[in-house]
């Protein structure tokens, strides 16, 4: 959907009001036009469209287990995939939203053993983290989205952010740069302390000594970008780019970027991290890399329905998905006058 958007020049949501036909919407008939062909040139549609004709065979369901759902965009995205994916297998997935409330995940896991249809659980949270596995699941089929139990006994699907961490690092080494400032999540987050691996792993290979001045922990929310942008900027040698551990706090960094008068990327390069719609409408637009949920999903839900419906063994293993680096135009070469061996004020 996201490509269609950019094909299309509108926006993802629009794309959404379109491909599913929702009544209603104000939408003129060009940009339907529009959007469909271009739906069209890239082979895509949505699984609701494409089973349209499908016959009416029992459906099965595959529970979708939760902590929070409502206050980040990622999980969401997630239960998009394994959802998407389900369908096109002929199955349904009911998503249990539990707010990390022991009573509630109790009795709704109750509910769901309760339920003859439902063929096997997807448990996930909505950060990457270890979990205690309720008992009551010991005896259901179950895959770990999001998040990893301790012994491993089970299938986990989780995010690369080692490969992330150093794929969007190794991106700004490739244009020149060596002075890289890191505004990092919270510390004690797996996906905080995993992002700061591979930014260290990235400066190793172009031998770089890890700086420990240029690396700032933050809480992934703009005005900690902001902040942390002008401690970088005030270090007697500043970095010649940012990376940042999600794109909101990268859009935090070109506010403050923006006030001292610096250009990005012809001063200064910012790099996000997450892909999230809005990285596409900075100014200018933010490279950053993909934080895969979709395909995390994807690869639950087809994970899921190896062990139960297909009779493969359940080894515990742990699957990693890397998401794609997506450069756009915040990063750039370093600047002449740093080559130059200058000092940027």
């Amino acid at each position: 959907m996201t490509d269609v958007a950019r094909i299309a020049g509108v926006s993802q949501s629009s794309v959404s009001l379109v491909l599913n036909q929702m009544t209603g919407a104000r939408i003129s008939a060009e940009t339907q036009s529009r959007v469909f062909e271009a739906a069209r040139q890239i082979g895509y549609a949505l699984p609701a469209i494409r089973r349209e004709g499908a016959n009416g065979a029992e459906r099965r369901t595959i529970a979708y287990l939760v902590d929070e759902i409502s206050t980040s965009p990622h999980p969401v995205v997630n239960l998009d995939g394994a959802r998407d994916y389900a369908f096109e297998q002929d199955f349904l997935v009911a998503a249990h939203v539990t707010r990390s409330n022991p009573e509630l995940e109790e009795a709704t896991i109750a509910a769901i053993k309760r339920d003859r249809s439902v063929i096997g659980v997807i448990y996930s949270t909505i950060f990457t983290r270890r979990v205690t596995l309720p008992k009551a699941l010991e005896d259901v089929p179950t895959v770990l989205l999001n998040c990893y139990a301790e012994p491993r006994k089970h299938i986990s699907i989780l995010p690369g952010e080692v490969v992330g961490g150093f794929a969007a690092t190794a991106h700004l080494t490739a244009l020149g740069h060596r002075r890289i400032g890191f505004i990092n999540g919270e510390p004690w987050m797996d996906a905080s302390q995993d992002r700061l691996k591979g930014y260290r792993q990235a400066l190793a290979t172009v031998d770089v000594a890890y700086d420990e001045a240029l690396v700032r922990h933050g809480d992934w929310l703009p005005l900690t970008g902001y902040h942390h942008a002008f401690d970088l900027l005030a270090l007697e040698k500043p970095p010649t780019a940012i990376f940042c551990g999600n794109d909101l706090m990268a859009i935090g960094v070109m506010e403050a970027l923006s006030e001292r008068g610096l250009r990005v990327p012809d001063d200064i390069s910012v790099m996000g991290y997450d892909d999230q719609e809005l990285a596409r409408y900075t100014h200018p637009p933010l490279s950053t890399l993909v934080l895969p949920n979709y395909e995390m999903g994807q690869r639950a839900a087809e994970a899921l329905l190896d062990i139960t419906v297909h009779g493969k063994p359940m080894r515990p293993i742990t699957i990693k998905i890397d998401g794609p680096l997506v450069p756009r135009a915040s990063t750039g070469a370093v600047p002449e006058t740093v080559r130059a061996g200058g000092r940027r004020s």
